[in-house]
């Protein structure tokens, strides 16, 4: 949470109530779709942790799914470092690409200028969803020397042979490949699409370095103009900013794990003869009202669209974290209302909470048992391969009981610290939609009405006025302290 949004919650104010997350001393355990098991995470060199992430390959717009895989390893990486870990996270850019260049013809525009409009809309979402943006992000176009480099290796090495139309990895000398997919090579030639190329030696194998054609963006190598294949620059660029040659975690979405996984696999192990990689997570992929996004569908639904229409970015991440980020998950309507209000129930009581405390700051430490039950209820669904929507259930508890000891200053102080601490790790932005903001001249005159009408009984009058004022927007709530209001999200 940023500091100008922290500072919009007046009680925090007080000494003793900013959030302050500590080690734990359990072990988390994360599901490692390289041995389809739940493992203790135990990373290299501890408390160091190597991580990386598939990123964008920037020809359009980012959507929601990208928004899931970008917030989902976001909530991953802070969960990790709140629980004491030193996070070293990289995500790539791919930024030159079959669909790039495809994209750049439909749209008759250069290559380089179609990928900078798009980096920079990338990075407009990022900001828009209050996601961090990696340690480094590394483009493909920045790396290419590293990548020829890595391509003489496996060429050195026996695993990789010059054709007139690139430079290919020969899966069959890889005795290991199809480990992560879990399929042999019988297996992998019936599933996988195989595009016609004559010069290759098996249809499986995969281009490391591709040869330029007519009009497309090329660089010089010793194998002739031309440009890399997609597998190789993860391999590079992940082993060259993390400064190993065995990651700690590599993390992406299901659909990559064959064949962009699995090549990532072999040629970083043909040429290190070491694990690339010790834990591998994947997430679910994401459909629109049960169907695939897709333009010609008229469902793609980008980051934009979704701010657009829906303003805060909260209500996206609450419905992503109901269901676990290894599951396939349905976007529509019904579930980002319930998202909507879950959102509400948190800003509603924090609004409670600030109103109850406000310039009160004689808070004591009772440790209330419940409390502490609800963070340890959390930390253990996040230690369990992040299960966010069983940590979602624990905060939504703490804001039962908070709700029902609302007249306890000192419960609901020690809850408000909880609560934000949590938040944090979520990424939740919180922004208020109630006191803080200045009423226009219509909008108090209207309050001061329905204040005057109930002194003086007139409940129909009062009612009316209520009704206009949701209307507007503006949800009112009687009080023993009086009437408050907050805007509807």
């Amino acid at each position: 949470m940023n500091a100008e949004v922290s500072a919009e919650f007046g009680v925090r104010k007080c000494q003793g109530l900013l959030p302050s997350g500590a080690p734990h001393s359990m072990a988390i355990f994360i599901y490692n779709s390289l041995n389809r098991k739940k493992e203790e995470f135990i990373p290299l060199n501890p408390p160091q942790v190597n991580m990386y992430t598939c990123g964008v390959t920037v020809y359009d717009d980012c959507h929601i799914g990208h928004a899931r895989s970008l917030y989902i390893f976001d909530v991953i990486r802070r969960y990790l470092e709140y629980r004491g870990y030193r996070l070293n996270f990289v995500r790539n850019i791919t930024d030159i690409d079959d669909k790039i260049i495809n994209r750049a013809c439909e749209l008759n525009m250069e290559w380089d200028r179609l990928v900078k409009k798009c980096i920079e809309s990338y990075y407009e979402d990022l900001e828009s969803l209050g996601i961090s943006r990696a340690d480094c992000e590394p483009r493909a176009t920045e790396n290419i020397p590293e990548m020829i480099n890595y391509i003489k290796g496996l060429i050195g090495k026996g695993y990789a042979y010059v054709t007139r139309s690139g430079v290919y990895f020969n899966v069959r000398k890889f005795s290991n490949y199809g480990k992560l997919s879990g399929q042999n090579l019988e297996q992998m030639f019936s599933g996988v699409r195989k595009e016609p190329d004559e010069t290759k030696e098996y249809p499986l194998d995969f281009a490391l370095w591709k040869a330029s054609k007519p009009n497309e963006p090329s660089w010089e190598s010793p194998w002739g103009n031309g440009r890399p294949g997609w597998h190789i620059e993860c391999s590079v660029m992940s082993q060259r900013f993390l400064e190993t040659e065995t990651l700690d975690i590599h993390a992406g979405g299901r659909d990559l794990i064959f064949p962009h996984h699995e090549n990532e696999i072999s040629q970083a192990e043909a040429l290190t003869d070491k694990t690339f990689a010790n834990y591998w997570i994947h997430h679910g992929l994401l459909t629109i009202n049960g169907q695939k996004m897709a333009k010609s569908l008229g469902n793609f639904v980008t980051i934009k669209d979704f701010i657009g229409r829906y303003k805060n970015p909260d209500i996206l991440k609450l419905f992503f974290l109901s269901t676990h980020y290894s599951h396939p998950m349905d976007y529509n309507e019904e579930k980002i209302n319930e998202a909507t209000w879950a959102l509400e129930r948190i800003l509603i009581l924090l609004d409670k909470i600030d109103r109850k405390l406000s310039g009160f700051c004689n808070i004591k430490d009772k440790g209330y048992d419940s409390i502490k039950e609800a963070k340890d209820s959390f930390i253990k669904a996040m230690d369990d391969d992040f299960n966010t929507p069983q940590a979602l259930a624990s905060l939504f508890e703490l804001i039962n009981d908070t709700n029902k000891q609302i007249d306890d200053f000192n419960f609901i102080a020690a809850a408000y610290k909880l609560i934000l601490e949590l938040a944090q790790i979520f990424g939740f932005d919180l922004k208020k939609t109630g006191g803080f903001d200045v009423l226009s001249e219509e909008v108090s005159a209207l309050i001061k009405r329905r204040n005057d009408a109930r002194e003086k009984r007139d409940f129909k009058e009062a009612d009316k006025i209520r009704k206009e004022l949701e209307q507007k927007g503006i949800v009112l709530e009687d009080t023993k302290e009086g009437t408050v209001w907050r805007k509807r999200l």
